[in-house]
């Protein structure tokens, strides 16, 4: 919602193109856009009154939420942090302005971020081979009382139903069970890999922080879906036959093909039936006041 709001997938994070993902990455957020507003103004809720100067979203990708800050903390400071200058530059046009960019390579350059009363991380924690770490220097760049809220682990997307008329009924199963061995084997592959249990409250808590809550926002749209929801989803589609359609069978493949098919009736730029389905949960804890 990384996010970039979602960034899945089996490559390694330094081995990704995010800057010719770029309008992919900005058409999957604009999609979960209604619900990283409500994410957004819980947020609000959550701070209150206090006065916040400066907010960050740290793998910010395109900036859609970075701008979704600029519009409910209009007197705060907000900056996109990313490591990919186009996206940077993206998001910088994107906002007309309203936000600030820093460039900083995650981790490494976490010391880098500065101080903020607000810190957002949307689906780039998992990048990093050391979960634990990360969060504990971002809760170290927080002021007295600030909130750091970390969109992870949210529900998969659904968009196809169980049989689709092409080869055997739960492909989209099957396809989320590529998407999380590959996870998996990008997580084992991370430089400083460490094993975590993704309990995101209580690695908040060991980072210091005082837990204030968890909630989830949902993105429904029904069939049939628009044009950029289509097109967003086949390039979804297209990245994963790459990845991993080799470790799929024969008749799981022909029926990626045909859904990825331009110009038929059984494409997904065509289908009546597709919907678009999701999840965005987000954890939140504040630093503890002076």
């Amino acid at each position: 919602m990384h996010h970039r709001v979602h960034r899945h997938t089996h490559e390694h994070a330094h081995d990704i193109d995010w800057d010719a993902l770029c309008s992919h990455l900005e058409r999957e957020a604009e999609l979960h856009t209604p619900a990283l507003t409500q994410a957004v103004n819980w947020l609000r809720d959550l701070l209150g009154g206090a006065d916040v100067r400066r907010a960050l979203d740290v793998g910010s990708g395109p900036g859609v939420v970075a701008s979704l800050f600029a519009d409910a903390f209009p007197d705060a400071e907000v900056v996109a942090v990313d490591q990919s200058p186009a996206l940077l530059e993206h998001a910088r046009t994107r906002s007309s302005g309203r936000i600030a960019t820093q460039r900083a390579k995650l981790p490494d350059e976490f010391d880098r971020l500065g101080t903020a009363d607000l810190i957002w991380s949307a689906n780039a924690v998992h990048h990093l081979g050391d979960q634990q770490a990360a969060l504990t220097t971002l809760a170290a760049s927080l002021r007295p009382g600030g909130l750091l809220a970390v969109a992870e682990s949210g529900l998969p997307v659904r968009f196809l139903p169980r049989d689709i008329g092409l080869g055997s009924p739960g492909l989209q199963a099957r396809l989320d069970a590529g998407n999380e061995d590959g996870f998996t084997t990008m997580r084992a592959e991370l430089p400083g890999s460490v094993d975590e249990v993704e309990d995101w409250p209580a690695m908040l808590a060991q980072a210091g922080l005082v837990p204030t809550g968890t909630r989830t926002f949902l993105t429904d749209l029904s069939a049939p879906l628009g044009l950029p929801a289509r097109e967003y989803l086949r390039t979804r589609l297209a990245r994963q036959r790459d990845q991993f359609g080799e470790h799929l069978d024969d008749q799981d493949r022909a029926a990626l093909d045909a859904l990825l098919a331009a110009d038929a009736p059984t494409g997904i730029l065509w289908r009546p039936d597709a919907f678009y389905l999701t999840a965005t949960t987000v954890h939140t804890a504040r630093a503890c006041t002076a």
